[in-house]
Formats: C-alpha cells, sequence, structure tokens
C-alpha cells in the first residue's frame, strides 16, 4: 500500500479550516465534530508515515499506539481527551439527556475544540515536514 501521509494531513487542515468556518457560521456541533476529524486524520497521517496501521476514532488511544516512534506531551493527551468526548454527543441527540446537540454547543465549546485540535494537527504536521 502506498504512503499516503500528506493526503491525510492535507484533509486534516481542510477538515480545520472547515471547523472554523462552521463556528464562524453558529454550527458550533459541527465545529467542535470536524475538529476531531481533523486531529484524528492528523493522527493517522503519522501512523502512514511511520508506516502503520491506524483504526478506530479515538483520537488518544491513536495516540497512544504511535507512543514507540514520538513522545507524546501530557497537552497534547489531554487535547485529544477532549476532543474523544465530542465524537458522539456532537452528532446524536440521544447522546445528550434532553434536546439536539445545536442546542448544547457554544461558540466556547467550538473554540476550545479547534484549538485542541490545532495543537494536534502542528504537532503532526512538524514531524511530517
Amino acid at each position: 500500500m502506498p504512503e499516503r501521509s500528506q493526503d491525510w494531513i492535507a484533509q486534516a487542515k481542510f477538515d480545520l479550516k472547515a471547523a472554523v468556518d462552521n463556528c464562524k457560521a453558529g454550527n458550533y456541533e459541527w465545529a467542535c465534530f470536524i475538529s476531531e476529524q481533523a486531529a484524528e486524520k492528523s493522527i493517522k497521517a503519522l501512523y502512514q508515515y511511520y508506516g502503520g496501521d491506524a483504526w478506530g476514532h479515538s483520537v488518544e488511544k491513536l495516540f497512544i499506539g504511535l507512543t514507540d516512534y514520538v513522545e507524546i506531551s501530557r497537552e497534547l493527551l489531554s487535547d485529544a481527551k477532549r476532543l474523544d468526548r465530542l465524537y458522539i454527543i456532537s452528532r446524536y441527540p440521544d447522546g445528550l439527556t434532553y434536546g439536539t446537540p445545536h442546542e448544547h454547543f457554544t461558540k466556547e465549546d467550538a473554540h476550545v475544540a479547534i484549538s485542541s485540535a490545532g495543537n494536534i494537527l502542528r504537532f503532526c504536521q512538524d514531524i511530517l515536514a
């Protein structure tokens, strides 16, 4: 299988831009979800780079799977955990006790998610550079 880390990181960058755009449009739940996706794809780019296979959607678990290759700071693991919590509840009403995701997510939530994803994206890009 060809090594496609640059494709994965390019999509991660595009996803992060989409998160910013959704935040500006007031779609805070989608900004949160797409931020998680940007981080996930950033890490999957590293798996490609190191010749590994990445399975699953947990940003934290994906990061932990790379510890033989790179050192992951506690701050980045905190970012990963923060994003993992958004994977379901930002999309599905039954992930919440009542209402819909768009009623529960705020601009601040979106900004925090975008920041966390940006930290992870930059970390991965630095390795790929």
